[in-house]
């Protein structure tokens, strides 16, 4: 389970990094062709983060934790999906930027996931 998990902690760093490049590229307006790939990329980022809160789970994670996780994934994809419709206009950067931070958290949330899961490792280790 543990080399699971850092395969898909690798892949969340991967995909966050790539969602980081891409938004800027998007968010000044160069390579908006770009947008369908950022897409697809944070859909994969979403997943990992699913995926690393089940397994954190199995790993004795606590609970409250793990569903913060999955549901703040549900509310990356949902407001990823729908942020061309919200506040049109002058004031879209408002939420061009949530979008960053709500992308930025759900990075966030999986490494939090993963170092929880270490130290109940290295705790019960030493027990």
């Amino acid at each position: 389970m543990k080399t699971a998990i850092t395969i898909v902690q690798m892949l969340l760093r991967l995909t966050g990094l790539v969602q980081i490049v891409m938004g800027v590229l998007i968010w000044t307006g160069n390579l908006l062709n770009l947008v369908p790939l950022h897409t697809l990329i944070g859909l994969v980022l979403v997943l990992s983060l699913w995926a690393l809160a089940l397994l954190s789970a199995r790993a004795g994670v606590p609970i409250g934790l793990v569903a913060l996780a999955l549901v703040w994934g549900l509310i990356t994809v949902i407001l990823g999906m729908t942020q061309t419709q919200l506040l049109p206009g002058s004031a879209h950067w408002v939420i061009r930027a949530l979008h960053l931070v709500v992308g930025l958290v759900a990075m966030g949330l999986g490494e939090t996931l993963v170092g929880r899961g270490k130290r109940l490792r290295m705790a019960t280790a030493q027990q």
